[in-house]
C-alpha cells in the first residue's frame, strides 16, 4: 500500500506519529521555495507539529524551482511523507516516527507559474519560506522584466508584485519573508535584492514602500542535520513495519533549531507555530545563535578534522568512539572554546550546554558525515571559523599549548599539497585529492627551498590566507611548529600524540 491520504485511516500504526485526517483540510498559510529535505525536515516539522496541537491550522504550499524530476510523488501521496527523526538526547539514544502533513501540494515553477502567482490573491497565505542553496540569492537583472523569472528572488518580487496589487497595498497583505540559505543575513540581502529588481523593472514608489513597511524580511539560521534518504535496507524495515510504501521518506537527527530574527509583534503572531517547539526561537537578534554553531559545532569539526583523517577515521560517529579522540574534542570544546565564546550575551552555561549537545550530535550513530567532505575547503574554514578562537585564546602571552594549535599543525600536515602535473590539482601525501581554493598559495610556500619551521612561519603569516598575521601570536607558532614535527615522526597519528600532556575531562 502507497502512503497517501486515502489511506490514512486504513493505516494507522501505533508505532508512528500520524496526523489526522482533519489536518488536510487546513487552509494553505505558507508558500515554500524549495522541495529539499532540509526545508522537509525543519520548518515543515515544525508546523506539521503545530497543526498536530492546534496552534497554527495552516499548511505548506512548495514551489519547485528546477526542471530536473517532477512532483510525481508529492501528487500521489497528497504531499504526505515519512520524517524518521534518530539521535542521541542527553546521552541517551532516541528515535521518533512522524508522518508528516504539513505539505498540501507541490507546484512546478516551470509548468505552473500562474497557479504559483495565484497563491498570492489568498488573503490566508501569510508566510514565505525558501531554500534554494546559498547561490540562489543573488541579483539576475534579467528577471526584473522576464515573464517567468529564473532565480528566486525575481520570482518572490513577482509573488509580491501581484499580492500588492491584489490586495491595493494594504499593510495586512504583507508576508514574513523566512530564507533559509546558510549565508550571513539572509533576509536583508534577500530584501536588497528584491529592492534592487523591483527599481530595474520600473515598480511604482508606493509598491517600494509597502515592499519595506509590510513585509518582514526575516534573518533566520538552520541547523540540522537531515542526510535524505535512508538506507535501502533502514527504509524496508520500517515500510514493512508500517505497512506501507514511502518514496519521499527522509530522516534526520533529533537536535533542531529554527532561529528567527524579527521584532514585529505581528510576524510574532503569524509565526504561532513557534510556540510549538524549544527548537523555534524569535529573536530581535540571532547573532549569539549563529556564533555558538559556528566555533563550537563548524569550529570543532574544522579544528578536529585533519587529524581524523590522518589517524584513519572516516565518518564522525566513528572517531567519536575511540576515547582518546572523543576526549581530545571534549577538551577542545569545554576548556578552549566555550571560555573563548562566552563573552556579550552567551554565557559560559550557554556555550556548554551547546557543546554538550553538539558531542550528542557527533555520536549520532544514524549519521554517515565523513570527514573528508568536511575537508573541502578546508583553509576558508579554518580562517573564517577558527581563527578569531586562535585570536582569542592567544591574546594572553601565558597561553602556550593548545588543540588549536595541535588541529592547525594536523591542517598543515593534511594540506600540505603534491601537484598533479597532468591534470593541475592538488593531492596530499596520502593520495588524498584537497579541494580548496587556496591551493595555489600553499603550494607557492611549500616548493620553497627553506627550512620546515619557515615555511611554517610564512604561512601563518599570510594574511591574503588567514586575514590576520597568526606568525605575531609567537607561542602558537612555537606550538603549531612542535606539533607539525611529532606529527611528521608519527604520519599514522597515533591517538597518543594527541593525548600528549593532556588532561582527560571529568
Amino acid at each position: 500500500m502507497q502512503l497517501s491520504a486515502a489511506s490514512i485511516e486504513k493505516l494507522q500504526s501505533g508505532k508512528a506519529e500520524w496526523p489526522d485526517q482533519s489536518l488536510l483540510q487546513l487552509p494553505e498559510k505558507v508558500l515554500q521555495f524549495g522541495t529539499g529535505v532540509l526545508l522537509r525536515g525543519l520548518p515543515d516539522y515544525f508546523i506539521d507539529k503545530a497543526n498536530k496541537q492546534g496552534l497554527f491550522n495552516g499548511r505548506v504550499v512548495v514551489v519547485k524551482s528546477t526542471d530536473k524530476g517532477g512532483t510525481d510523488a508529492f501528487d500521489t501521496q497528497n504531499g504526505l511523507y515519512t520524517l524518521l527523526e534518530r539521535g542521541y538526547v542527553l546521552g541517551e539514544k532516541k528515535e521518533k516516527i512522524i508522518v508528516n502533513a504539513a505539505i498540501s501540494r507541490v507546484l512546478s515553477a516551470a509548468h505552473q507559474w500562474e497557479s504559483v502567482l495565484q497563491c498570492a490573491e489568498n488573503p490566508a497565505m501569510q508566510i514565505v519560506i525558501s531554500n534554494t542553496t546559498e547561490v540562489g540569492i543573488t541579483l539576475l537583472t534579467a528577471d526584473a522584466s522576464a515573464a517567468v523569472p529564473v532565480s528566486f528572488p525575481g520570482k518572490l518580487l513577482a509573488f509580491l508584485l501581484r499580492r500588492y496589487h491584489h490586495f491595493k497595498g494594504a499593510d495586512d497583505a504583507g508576508m514574513v519573508i523566512i530564507p533559509t540559505e546558510l549565508i550571513t543575513d539572509n533576509g536583508a540581502k534577500l530584501k536588497a535584492i528584491v529592492t534592487e529588481l523591483a527599481r530595474l523593472g520600473g515598480a511604482e514608489d508606493a509598491f517600494i514602500d509597502w515592499l519595506h513597511r509590510a513585509n518582514d524580511f526575516c534573518n533566520s539560521l538552520v541547523d540540522r542535520i537531515v542526510p535524505g534518504k535512508p538506507s535501502k535496507a533502514d527504509q524496508e524495515q520500517v515500510e514493512n513495519e508500517l505497512g506501507y510504501k514511502d518514496e519521499l521518506m527522509i530522516m534526520s537527527e533529533t537536535y533542531r533549531l529554527w532561529a528567527i530574527e524579527t521584532d514585529r509583534e505581528r510576524s510574532k503572531q503569524l509565526l504561532s507555530f513557534a510556540a510549538v517547539d524549544a527548537g523555534v526561537v524569535l529573536a530581535k537578534n540571532i547573532n549569539r545563535f549563529r556564533e555558538l554553531k559556528l566555533r563550537l559545532l563548524n569550529g570543532t569539526h574544522t579544528f578536529t578534522c585533519a587529524l581524523a583523517c590522518l589517524s584513519g577515521f572516516r565518518l564522525v560517529k566513528d572517531a567519536m568512539q575511540d576515547p582518546a579522540f572523543l576526549n581530545l574534542i571534549q577538551l577542545l570544546m569545554l576548556e578552549e572554546i566555550v571560555p573563548v565564546v562566552a563573552k556579550g550575551d552567551i554565557s559560559k552555561e550557554d556555550a556548554k550546554a551547546f557543546a554538550e549537545q553538539v558531542l550528542d550530535r557527533f555520536r549520532n550513530p544514524y549519521i554517515d558525515h565523513q570527514w573528508e567532505h568536511i575537508a573541502v575547503q578546508y583553509t576558508s574554514k579554518m580562517a573564517m571559523r577558527n581563527v578569531p578562537l586562535i585570536q582569542a585564546l592567544y591574546a594572553s602571552e601565558e597561553q602556550r599549548d593548545s588543540i588549536m594549535a595541535l588541529g592547525f599543525a594536523a591542517y598543515l600536515h593534511f594540506m600540505k599539497p603534491i601537484q598533479q602535473e597532468q591534470h593541475h590539482t592538488f593531492s596530499n601525501a596520502k593520495g588524498m585529492m584537497l579541494n580548496d581554493d587556496k591551493m595555489e598559495l600553499l603550494y607557492k610556500h611549500w616548493k620553497q627551498q627553506l627550512a620546515t619551521e619557515d615555511i611554517i612561519q610564512q604561512i601563518l603569516a599570510d594574511q591574503t590566507i588567514w586575514g590576520a598575521d597568526l606568525s605575531s601570536y609567537s607561542n602558537f607558532m612555537t606550538a603549531v611548529a612542535a606539533y607539525y614535527f611529532q606529527l611528521e615522526k608519527n604520519y599514522a597519528l597515533s591517538l597518543t600524540v594527541m593525548s600528549k600532556n593532556q588532561k582527560s575531562v571529568a
